[in-house]
């Protein structure tokens, strides 16, 4: 009996053995290989750490928040990540494009920053190509043009998160006041467009003093307020070789077009040419001294809200007035985007992409309606389609060109953009402000 036992207990131990010598290995390979894969994995997302981000001020007009819209992205996703803080550094629109430039030359730049649609950036590449993060699906969400506009070479090298775009705001109570009809479906001939603006520009108090005026703007770098006039003759800023064409007939037509409406018909203040931003737009929003005021989607709020308030007027928004091209244009640079700059850690970009990928939420994307803004992603559909004047943006989408894309871009702007002004205010005429341009920027570009 005993001896029975004993072998029983040894044929039960050596079947143990048997199926542990079998298991090992496909333990080994398949069930711990996977373990290991997956605390590596983890391992990847448990990074912890600080990512330095740069931003540019998006207004939220119920809130007044300049950086709101970031900041409680951020607040979130250090919620949900424990460990990770974000800085943020924030920066103006107008020293901020400088202040990445000198970023690019010094090596002193944050971990993830607004490029726009910034050639320099992705040409340079100090930016990390982001295909290898993104499946096709999770691209194909995003619309064409959006993607277009941070791609080069086949590589993605920003993330757009809002997209925008310029058109005229008219003052509808002045229009009215005066008689003067809005252009019919919000389109009008540059004549009409001028037409209107005489009746709009009078002595409101008979003191033989004008005080009311058709149009304001402002002209500086960066900004491309007035460009749907510029343009608005065909006008071509660099051809399809990538080679510098503002000049000829359709360029000093469309600048003689902006520059008429001071110099010749006088529907414009005085300093228009001179006047900066804020003034501008006081004497359009708040003084209601100018029917016309061309800027971007964020005024529809603003406008909205001191309606609302009783302290405003009624608005709408138009094309820019229609040219030899025969449709109504802008110029934008009009896609928001992140890109990552270079990053020595893989958990750290990582985890970079994962903050990218958690802006453009498609949640985030439909609040992006308190900051007036459009989505990049093509499956939010509808935001604005009880708003006639966002509407009409999202239209204006279709006919806006956007800033070239140019590693020499902020030179050539800033020399086109003296020179224009210096038109706008009678100190060149049309034609000797092109060429002066073109000259100064054929020997920039030679350089």
């Amino acid at each position: 009996m005993l001896r029975k036992t004993g072998f029983l207990i040894k044929s039960i131990l050596s079947m143990i053995l048997i199926m542990f010598i079998i298991a090992w290995p496909v333990y080994n390979i398949f069930i711990h290989k996977a373990d290991v894969e997956d605390m590596n994995d983890k391992s990847k997302e448990q990074w912890r750490g600080v990512i330095t981000i740069w931003d540019y001020p998006r207004l939220n007009v119920e809130t007044g928040s300049r950086y709101g819209w970031i900041t409680e992205k951020i607040k979130r996703f250090e919620k949900e990540n424990p460990g990770v803080y974000i800085k943020l550094e924030p920066i103006d629109w107008s020293t901020g494009p400088i202040k990445l430039e000198v970023g690019l030359k010094t090596g002193r730049l944050p971990d993830i920053a607004p490029i726009g649609n910034d050639f320099v950036f992705m040409e340079e590449e100090v930016l990390e190509p982001l295909n290898p993060y993104f499946s096709k699906e999770e691209l194909s969400k995003f619309k064409y043009q959006a993607l277009k506009a941070v791609s080069h070479d086949d590589k993605i090298w920003g993330i757009p998160t809002m997209m925008s775009t310029y058109a005229m705001f008219i003052n509808l109570e002045l229009f009215r006041q005066n008689g003067v009809e809005p252009p019919t479906d919000g389109n009008w001939t540059y004549e009409e467009f001028v037409e209107k603006m005489k009746k709009l520009t009078y002595d409101s108090d008979n003191d033989e003093v004008i005080d009311h005026y058709g149009i304001t703007s402002f002209i500086q770098p960066n900004y491309y307020n007035v460009w749907g006039i510029i343009l608005s003759d065909g006008g071509e800023l660099i051809d399809e070789n990538g080679n510098y064409s503002f000049y000829g007939e359709k360029a000093i037509s469309g600048v003689e077009k902006l520059v008429s409406l001071n110099q010749e018909y006088k529907v414009t203040p005085e300093n228009f040419g001179t006047i900066d931003e804020n003034k501008a737009w006081e004497m359009f929003y708040k003084d209601e001294t100018v029917a016309v005021y061309p800027t971007g989607t964020w005024a529809v709020r603003v406008l909205e809200n001191q309606y609302r308030k009783g302290e405003g007027f009624e608005f709408a928004v138009v094309n820019y007035p229609i040219g030899d091209k025969k449709v109504p244009t802008s110029l934008n640079s009009n896609v928001a985007s992140y890109g990552i700059f270079k990053q020595e850690d893989e958990g750290k970009r990582q985890m970079c992409v994962k903050l990218l990928k958690f802006l453009v939420q498609d949640k985030y994307q439909r609040e992006l309606e308190s900051l007036g803004m459009f989505p990049t992603k093509n499956n939010i559909k509808n935001m604005y389609s009880e708003n006639i004047n966002m509407k009409k943006f999202e239209d204006a989408l279709a006919y806006t060109q956007v800033v070239p894309r140019h590693r020499k871009w902020k030179d050539i702007d800033r020399i086109l953009q003296s020179q224009i002004r210096m038109a706008v205010i009678g100190q060149k005429s049309s034609q000797e402000a092109i060429e002066e341009a073109r000259n100064q920027i054929e020997q920039l570009l030679r350089q």
